[in-house]
């Protein structure tokens, strides 16, 4: 009897852990886009969608063989999204130089957007960022990008 139920837990563990690591999962990604773009003269904005989108709509297969060589027709239009939420954010500067202030009043925004996506069933599953500068002689634009990708179970 003992052999039988240490059998019987044995498997029920086992399949709680496969069942937990087959787990499907949908993405949500909000982009922060943050101007460093002096005198205060850029946009700086948190954004996400509702709305989806097919990748495979507007991916081509393109190889060696011309026969089998396909061209994606799909127009800028059909990928474009209108429908989506925008948050306004500080810029890192203003006439006086990099605002501190700026930067934890887009913290606090930031934090506030990712706590209230907890509270929807979400999970913060990665963070990616990026600085896009010219960097030149009197390089007077840039932005700071930070993409957080969310995930939850798919009910």
């Amino acid at each position: 009897m003992k052999k039988s139920v240490l059998a019987l837990i044995a498997m029920l563990c086992f399949a709680g852990v496969f069942s937990a690591s087959a787990q499907n999962y949908e993405y949500k990604i909000i982009t922060s886009v943050e101007s460093i773009v002096p005198n205060g003269l850029g946009r700086s904005r948190l954004v996400s969608t509702d709305e989806d989108r097919d990748y495979k709509e507007f991916t081509s297969v393109r190889s060696d063989d011309k026969d089998k060589d396909e061209r994606n027709k799909s127009k800028r239009d059909d990928i474009r999204v209108r429908n989506f939420e925008e948050t306004k954010l500080l810029n890192f500067y203003n006439l006086g130089g990099i605002r501190f202030q700026n930067i934890v009043a887009n913290d606090a925004v930031i934090s506030s957007k990712i706590n209230t996506m907890v509270a929807e069933g979400w999970e913060l599953a990665f963070v990616t960022s990026a600085v896009e500068s010219e960097a030149g002689k009197g390089d007077g634009n840039g932005i700071f990008i930070t993409r957080l990708i969310f995930r939850r179970i798919k009910a």
